[in-house]
């Protein structure tokens, strides 16, 4: 008997004509190849359907991102510019469009999760990456920030004010935190490498958020070399004790393989294990807290022989049936 429920994938192939100009760069077409092949051939494989992602809508963009950094970021991939402000940010004349079906793929899962009964698991494997990418800017190889746009189409299309954003990823998701600083409705809680070591240099501790949104910030810095036994404490000390008392309609989960211990993109040593773990608790808040509204978004992860085991063991998690 299969001991997993059903997984949806948003995904297109149209995903890998994001040329970030060959192996030199981290985040390649590469790294979804390398999770498909792990997916096709594990214990996932026939609980899989693919959703098909569809653009953006155009007000849903704007609600999070300036017209004019759209302007100037669809400019610069139609004239044949290489990179979007700075090098880490390489683009071609494909960039602009892939980067609105990444970002609109969070519109597909969350159609699928609002129009059935059961709790059947979604998760949108895309690229580019979007939390490091805020209202104006493009950093850390992202340009349209997909999980905010996914908070931004909960609460309109489906009005699920509360919003609870869980971003584990090894580096803090610093566009997140700057579009929703001041948002009360949108809790952000980051589990990542300490900023004093890590890039973006941003996530510490204090910042909890502006104004009205002063206590829906959590931002959970961890020390070069922290294992499997610090997220796991991270997870169930406090981000649970702040969903609780948040009580969410929805979750995204900015699911980011970064830490793990053979990406050098970051000084954390997860195992591939934990983030099984860490499925299992997202799965379970999700059913216990909203219905099972839960979408996962992939982020970071460069080791492409880490990223694939570990992305299988999360889904696994999420997936897993109760006994």
């Amino acid at each position: 008997m299969n001991k997993f429920g059903p997984l949806k994938i948003v995904y297109s192939d149209n995903f890998l004509l994001h040329d970030t100009g060959g192996g030199d760069h981290p985040e390649s077409a590469a790294r979804l190849d390398a999770i498909w092949a792990t997916l096709r051939k594990g214990p996932l494989a026939d609980n899989i359907q693919v959703l098909e992602p569809r653009k953006v809508d155009r007000d849903l963009l704007l609600s999070v991102h300036s017209e004019d950094y759209i302007f100037r970021f669809e400019e610069a991939c139609l004239s044949g510019m290489g990179m979007l402000g700075h090098p880490d940010n390489r683009i071609s004349y494909d960039s602009y469009e892939v980067a609105l079906l990444s970002a609109g793929a969070s519109q597909s899962g969350i159609d699928f999760l609002e129009n059935i009964e059961a709790s059947d698991r979604v998760f949108c494997c895309v690229r580019p990456p979007g939390h490091h990418s805020e209202e104006s800017l493009a950093l850390g190889f992202c340009f349209l920030n997909n999980v905010a746009i996914a908070a931004r189409y909960w609460q309109r299309a489906y009005k699920r004010k509360r919003v609870f954003v869980l971003d584990f990823d090894a580096h803090h998701g610093n566009g997140i935190q700057e579009i929703f600083d001041e948002d009360p409705d949108v809790f952000y809680a980051s589990i990542h490498e300490h900023p004093t070591f890590s890039f973006p240099g941003t996530g510490y501790e204090e910042d909890t958020g502006t104004g009205a949104g002063e206590g829906a910030t959590m931002n959970i810095a961890l020390p070069p070399g922290a294992t499997d036994t610090e997220v796991i404490k991270a997870m169930e000390e406090r981000v649970a004790g702040a969903i609780e008392d948040f009580q969410p309609d929805c979750i995204i989960a900015a699911a980011g393989f970064d830490a793990h211990e053979y990406d050098d993109m970051s000084g954390l040593a997860y195992s591939t294990r934990v983030y099984g773990h860490i499925g299992t608790h997202l799965a379970a808040w999700a059913d216990f807290h909203c219905q099972g509204r839960l979408l996962s978004i992939l982020e970071g992860g460069y080791n492409l022989d880490a990223l694939g085991p570990s992305v299988e063991i999360y889904l696994g998690g999420l997936c897993l049936k109760v006994q």
